[in-house]
């Protein structure tokens, strides 16, 4: 009884006490708390429009730096497609990885959004499953629930599991890669970027895009990608016989099977960390779903009808050798890197707008993340744009918000200087249009 009376004095002294004014006479009651209610403002059709001259004007001291070489461009209004700065736009230039802009406008283009890839297991003889891959290399050997490389995978584990589930006691391992067939590297690829990172064979059954290191986006890659994920099956399922090749029996004898993150997502990470593996891929994707063969030329065929169909007007000066754009045989031209973007960021082709999504975001995300530093360069947050790198080669093409808000698209080729100088110098660029309203 005496605890219940303190404990009530207690409670009669705190309401007291609260509902007695603590400041000094005259002084404001506190605000009420700050309520936050997050929208996306979208970009308003009446913003400024900037002109030509406003344009040329803003960035013509960020064009005077001779760290940028040889340089073409093409500047344009995504409202209207109006141009508004453009210099030797139809000449041909290696683009690197701004080819993969190029790519990924015909995937989304051309096939569905929500398509998946399924990833097998079939019951063999003996005790053997026959793990036979669709093409998916953003399947992964992370264990169920650890973090991946890439956006919502398909799992090895989950594979595992399955097998587990029915009650297969499992001697050995095999693979199938039948469904890819022809050449697993371009003959303009270079065999040593297998070990530096930038590209592994390309076969029908990958994980984690053939990196030995399943998180590290620089990763060197395996020269048996293939075999490396039956490898990492047999690990997960205990089993110590080495993997083998094999052809996978008809019928239905499908034991286990997962399904790949959609296309739109794919082809997203593949814009967001360049990369090259799932740029590939992607292509024999494309060229199946066409009814082509599929290998890898097949797909850059495809990747060329898709386009020379969709832009007929600037396809012209373009020649690929790959989806990727490690190849220095690529040619395309500033006209149709600035046109797909137009595109992308306009009304005119609505199939392309999630490839926005996947562009690196300037001191953000992906291969822009530090490039355009706040102290230096203006655009951080607002420029979104596709990087490409080679000896020599340095692009950069996207979207850009001005300072009014209305949206620019671009696309930028230099060459002839180090990537190293050359980046910051197209960054300064875009930075200005982002400062100005250009009108």
């Amino acid at each position: 009884m005496v605890l219940a009376l303190v404990s009530t004095a207690a409670v009669v002294v705190a309401l007291r006490l609260d509902k007695e004014a603590e400041l000094p006479p005259g002084i404001p009651p506190q605000p009420a708390a700050i309520s936050l209610d997050p929208q996306i403002d979208p970009v308003a059709a009446t913003a400024p429009a900037p002109t030509p001259a406003g344009v040329s004007q803003a960035i013509a001291p960020a064009l005077r730096n001779p760290a940028l070489g040889v340089l073409s461009g093409m500047i344009s209004d995504s409202l209207t497609g109006e141009v508004l700065w453009s210099r030797n736009p139809t000449r041909p230039r290696i683009p690197a990885s701004n080819d993969k802009v190029l790519s990924a406008a015909a995937f989304l283009e051309a096939m569905p959004h929500d398509a998946r890839l399924t990833t097998t297991v079939v019951a063999g003889s003996n005790g053997q499953v026959i793990l036979k891959g669709a093409g998916d290399p953003t399947l992964t050997a992370q264990p169920a629930d650890a973090d991946t490389f890439y956006s919502e995978p398909a799992r090895i584990a989950d594979l595992a599991e399955q097998i587990k589930q029915a009650g297969i006691p499992v001697t050995s391992v095999a693979v199938d890669l039948s469904v890819f067939s022809g050449s697993t590297m371009d003959r303009t690829w270079d065999r040593r970027d297998i070990q530096g990172g930038d590209i592994a064979p390309i076969e029908s059954l990958m994980v984690d895009g053939g990196r030995l290191e399943p998180l590290d986006e620089y990763s060197p890659r395996s020269a048996t990608p293939g075999i490396m994920a039956g490898e990492a099956l047999a690990a997960a399922l205990g089993v110590d016989a080495p993997v083998s090749e094999a052809s996978a029996p008809a019928g239905d004898r499908v034991v286990a099977k997962v399904e790949s993150a959609p296309l739109v997502t794919r082809v997203n990470d593949m814009l967001r960390y360049s990369d090259n593996v799932l740029a590939e891929t992607l292509s024999v994707e494309l060229s199946v779903h066409r009814g082509g063969p599929a290998t890898l030329a097949a797909g850059v065929d495809a990747i060329g009808q898709v386009l020379s169909t969709t832009f007929p007007d600037q396809w012209k000066g373009t020649t690929l050798a790959d989806a990727s754009g490690i190849s220095y045989a690529n040619r395309t031209t500033p006209a149709l890197l600035d046109a797909v973007m137009t595109a992308a960021s306009g009304a005119s082709h609505p199939k392309l707008r999630p490839m926005l999504d996947g562009l690196p975001i300037a001191a953000g995300t992906g291969t822009l993340a530090d490039r355009f530093p706040v102290a230096t360069t203006p655009g951080a947050g607002w420029v979104r744009a596709k990087t490409g790198t080679l000896t020599g080669v340095s692009s950069l093409t996207g979207i850009v918000q001005t300072i009014d808000g209305r949206v620019l698209s671009f696309a930028l080729m230099s060459g002839g200087t180090s990537p190293a100088d050359a980046r910051p110098a197209l960054d300064a660029v875009v930075g200005q249009l982002r400062e100005c309203g250009c009108r």
